[in-house]
């Protein structure tokens, strides 16, 4: 018999009774914004490859097979059923608790959900991996273990588009017991593209960008389904007729496979209607765990569906296990940004550019799942083992990786230039474009971790496109919303450092700035965030790859010139210009402020440690290196005593030199915090630094709503709000929450900084907000931008504890 992977589901999994609804989730805060409820599980599939989803109710709901876009609903044909029998009894289920709305499938009898006093089973996630249990409706112990190749420093298997379902089947009673597990898929080939190549940006209510998606769902002519079987393996393709040799965007391929085993008894279908009753595979199964073993591989014609099945039957002896391994594996290998704009994924680089490798890569899953299974252990293990860390700390830094898998992420084949490729993970869902610079700062955390190699092409990307500019105007967002009429501003000034590497309509890596909600150009924080992560990426991966530094210090130098030119007085300092321009894009600031002030000093420094590497190893023109060094020693010198004596005021340091406000905004110090990460002189004395971290802990947590959701971003020192109808400064924003915990535990806080997080995991782990954990929360129980880039910044509390460690 094929022993489990394993037997005992880790206590630090996030876990919710199957098909069990909330009482109160989270709603959007506002009406244009994406909220697709509760339901969502943990996603299946490796970076940019596309993934799919299935919810703690069982069903495949969360299709992101298309990169950048996203489309969330039940497709109700795509699922696992069990036959159950004693001899004298038989029960049989597809595995969702909820019935197809549109009243398909009628035939099929569906699992009870569990109650508020009955449980049917119990749903687990521990990212990669996830669990159903089935209990209280089954005579046998039935569990489902779903993963997919992912582990830290694995630039290979971690791209492969497919999902490894293990189902595990015991015999607890004296009798022997007749189970069958059914997989049913539809054909959703050519699916997953838009129908629109030339879609319309629009503004929204919010002021972002935004185009409108139509995948062509349920368009299936010319799909076919074929079965593929060897001496070991037993797979069903899901394929398309091609009119040609090219392959696009939506063209590829599905394939659910499974092994032979000498016990197991192999049933399939291979064109049963999935907009139907459902009779066609139910019929037989329902009634003895068999299907009709029926082929047929002619293409569909309009307007048809068609589905594959494949059940597996075996029979238990009392106390008897047996493992059950399924695969879904799907080949999309083009990702098509603005018409005509193309480009090939990772996993392309190992199984081709066909899009008719499905089956290979389900057979390569077959054959290696077991050594992916231990290599995703030997990861997790250090950490799941680790006493000093709660088991809902643990559960939250594996889950919020989510977002590399389900994040639109985009992952593309190598090249000359990138020789593992370039990655990009969306900012959030509704603000639909790549790796926001200032998001990144905090929620790259994880990505640099996990995956260094990944996270340096990102920047590498952002340094390229410094140089670059684009003189088109374009209306901005924010001046929009207030009614201040058509104002304009240029995409992209030479020499400032980009906000984001674009939106998957256009050209991503190529067309930068693709936000306009704000005139990105004018913004104060993404040049010196731009610095700071260049050294951080450099010093936190070894600090030997000296090459990655000089590769950005042509931007880093172009950047900070750019950014003096704000430095409208000449004392070293850039100021705040009243508009909104920093990461708090609806939050004004005017003259020296707290927050990118301080980022300025720390990039400064991180400048100088820089140029001190890069002329230690000879690398630039040494003349040229040594006269910017001094040039950011003068302004670091003359910027430091304004900072202090600016915003200073005994107790912890203004929002900004200009307004007269008096909010504590809680993330004032984060260049502190960042100088402190890389080792560089403090741009505060320590016990300022202190004092206004205590300052923020008691005012904008323990005072804002008696700490019940986090710390909000920024209030009166007793709390209270300044302006009771702002937005962000009275929202919990998650990921700058845990860039927060990571700097109290830096300045001995450990306490506090627990506090904090678990309020912030608990808001979003209770209220049905797990898998698309959003940037804001509010104290009125509403979202904002869900499957969001920051909240991976959990990653950066585990990374400072684990540095305090070694020391």
């Amino acid at each position: 018999m094929t022993k489990p992977l394993s037997s005992v589901i880790p206590s630090c999994t996030w876990s919710r009774p199957i098909g069990l609804g909330w009482d109160k989730p989270y709603t959007v805060r506002y009406a244009s914004n994406i909220d697709d409820g509760p339901w969502h599980g943990m996603p299946l599939g490796g970076f940019g490859a596309g993934c799919i989803g299935r919810s703690s109710r069982g069903d495949f709901n969360l299709w992101h097979i298309d990169g950048g876009e996203h489309t969330f609903q039940n497709i109700p044909a795509c699922q696992f059923s069990v036959f159950e029998s004693d001899g004298k009894s038989a029960q049989a289920y597809a595995l969702a608790t909820e019935s197809p709305e549109n009243d398909s499938l009628g035939a099929w009898k569906w699992y009870p959900a569990s109650t508020a006093t009955e449980e049917t089973g119990t749903y687990h996630a521990l990212y990669p991996r996830s669990w159903f249990v089935y209990e209280n409706v089954l005579q046998a112990e039935l569990t489902c273990e779903q993963f997919s190749p992912i582990w830290a420093g694995n630039y290979q298997e971690t791209s492969y588009p497919v999902a490894i379902f293990n189902w595990n089947a015991h015999n607890p009673t004296n009798a022997p017991i007749t189970l069958s597990i059914m997989l049913t898929w539809q054909n959703m080939v050519g699916w997953f593209t838009n129908s629109l190549k030339s879609p319309e940006v629009e503004i929204r209510d919010d002021g972002s960008p935004v185009y409108e998606y139509q995948p062509p769902l349920g368009d299936s002519q010319d799909n076919y389904n074929l079965i593929v079987e060897n001496a070991e393996y037993f797979s069903c393709i899901c394929s398309r007729v091609r009119g040609d040799e090219s392959v696009a965007e939506g063209d590829g391929s599905w394939c659910i496979s499974t092994i032979k085993q000498p016990q197991v008894e192999v049933f399939y279908h291979t064109r049963w209607n999935p907009e139907g009753t459902g009779s066609d595979v139910w019929e037989s199964f329902a009634a003895d765990g068999s299907l009709p073993n029926y082929q047929d591989a002619s293409p569909a014609s309009e307007n048809t569906q068609i589905g594959v099945a494949i059940a597996l039957r075996f029979t238990l002896q009392p106390g008897e296990t047996l493992a059950i391994p399924f695969v879904v594996a799907w080949d999309f290998p083009v990702t098509e940004f603005a018409a005509g704009i193309n480009y090939y994924r990772r996993y392309t680089d190992f199984f081709g550019r066909d899009g008719d490798q499905a089956g290979a890569i389900a057979s390569t899953a077959l054959t290696q799942y077991k050594t992916w299974y231990k290599n995703i252990l030997a990861w997790q293990k250090p950490i799941i083992d680790r006493p000093d860390l709660p088991d809902w700390f643990k559960m939250a830094l594996f889950n919020e990786l989510y977002d590399l898998t389900s994040g639109g992420t985009l992952w593309s084949a190598a090249s000359e230039l990138d020789p593992i490729g370039q990655f990009a993970v969306l900012e959030c869902l509704d603000y639909r474009w790549y790796e926001s610079l200032d998001v990144r700062l905090y929620g790259s955390f994880g990505l640099l971790i996990l995956f260094p190699e990944l996270e340096k092409s990102v920047i590498r990307a952002f340094a390229r496109a410094i140089p670059h500019s684009d003189d088109h105007q374009r209306i901005i967002g924010y001046y929009y919303t207030i009614g201040a009429g058509t104002t304009t501003a240029a995409r992209k000034v030479p020499g400032a450092t980009p906000h984001d590497l674009g939106a998957p309509n256009e050209h991503v890596w190529e067309k930068t700035n693709y936000t306009c909600y704000q005139d990105c150009n004018l913004w104060k924080d993404l040049g010196s965030d731009f610095v700071l992560q260049v050294y951080r990426d450099f010093l936190l991966t070894g600090a030997d790859d000296v090459q990655f530094l000089a590769d950005c210090w042509a931007g880093i130098v172009q950047t900070l010139d750019y950014l003096k030119t704000f430095d409208l007085d000449g004392d070293g300092i850039l100021e705040n210009s009243g508009a909104p321009d920093q990461t708090f894009d609806d939050w004004r600031l005017q003259g020296v402020s707290a927050y990118c002030g301080g980022l300025w000093l720390a990039a400064l420094e991180a400048a100088i440690a820089i140029s001190d590497i890069l002329l230690k190893n000879n690398l630039g023109d040494l003349g040229d290196l040594a006269v910017q060094k001094s040039t950011y020693e003068t302004w670091l010198a003359q910027s430091r005593t304004v900072y202090q004596e600016k915003l200073w005021n005994g107790q912890y340091f203004r929002l900004d030199s200009d307004s007269g406000s008096d909010v504590v905004m809680a993330d004032q110090l984060c260049g502190q915090f960042y100088a402190r990460l890389l080792g560089l002189p403090d741009i505060v004395p320590g016990d300022r630094a202190l004092s206004a971290l205590q300052t923020v802990y008691d005012a904008c947590f323990l005072k804002f709503c008696d700490g019940e959701f986090g710390a909000a971003n920024g209030v009166l020192p007793d709390g209270s709000p300044e302006k009771p109808n702002a937005t962000h400064p009275l929202e919990v924003w998650t990921g700058i929450n845990f860039g927060l915990a990571a700097f109290l535990i830096q300045m001995g806080m450990q306490d506090e900084a627990f506090k904090i997080t678990a309020a912030v995991v608990q808001q979003i782990y209770h209220n049905g907000l797990q898998f698309r954990t959003p940037e804001a929360i509010t104290a009125s129980g509403t979202f904002r931008a869900s499957t969001y880039l920051r909240p991976m910044a959990i990653w950066a509390i585990y990374l400072v504890m684990d540095s305090q460690k070694k020391i």
